[in-house]
């Protein structure tokens, strides 16, 4: 009879480990996230913690969904997009205006905008893919990184957990 209490016990403790394994593996992958930036851009990116950390900072201010003013800290998506090549300022007319920015996150939620909306010749505010949020980084599930859009009504384009960006023609 112990026999199969020890194969119930074994196969509890492989379980037990197969799971556990899952849950780190995924934390690590988590913490190691990179972000790219890609699609209709002449400079494909893809950025470390590092790259985006030493890049220029905004600030702006924004209430949550908790209805709360905080401050928000962290790079205008302008900037990336200028970085990787993509269709901005005199450039952005004609067919160009059918460009469109994907914003895709870790767990797969997606957002999308304009690209002139993101663009400062065509837009007044200022869009940022924010790392901190009142003088302290973003907290856990909302990090790395998060798109703030001061202004909005309802902050449902503030996805989270950033991980790509995409520019697309909507054609």
């Amino acid at each position: 009879m112990n026999q199969p209490k020890s194969r119930n016990q074994s196969a509890n403790r492989l379980f037990i480990a197969i799971t556990l394994s899952f849950f780190f593996s995924t934390l690590v992958s988590r913490a190691q996230t990179v972000l790219t930036i890609s699609g209709e851009v002449t400079k494909p990116l893809t950025l470390q913690a590092a790259d985006l950390k030493a890049m220029p900072h905004a600030e702006v201010t924004g209430n949550d969904r908790d209805g709360k003013e905080h401050k928000y800290s962290g790079i205008p998506l302008s900037e990336l997009l200028k970085q990787a090549g993509a269709t901005l300022g005199s450039a952005l007319r004609g067919e160009n205006l059918t460009k469109y920015v994907a914003i895709k996150a870790i767990d797969g939620y997606e957002v999308i905008f304009a690209l002139a909306e993101i663009d400062p010749e065509f837009a007044t505010r200022t869009i940022i893919l924010a790392d901190a949020v009142d003088g302290a980084p973003l907290p856990q599930g909302v990090r790395p990184y998060r798109v703030v859009v001061p202004g909005e009504k309802k902050p449902a384009r503030w996805i989270r957990e950033v991980k790509s960006i995409e520019v697309r023609f909507a054609k």
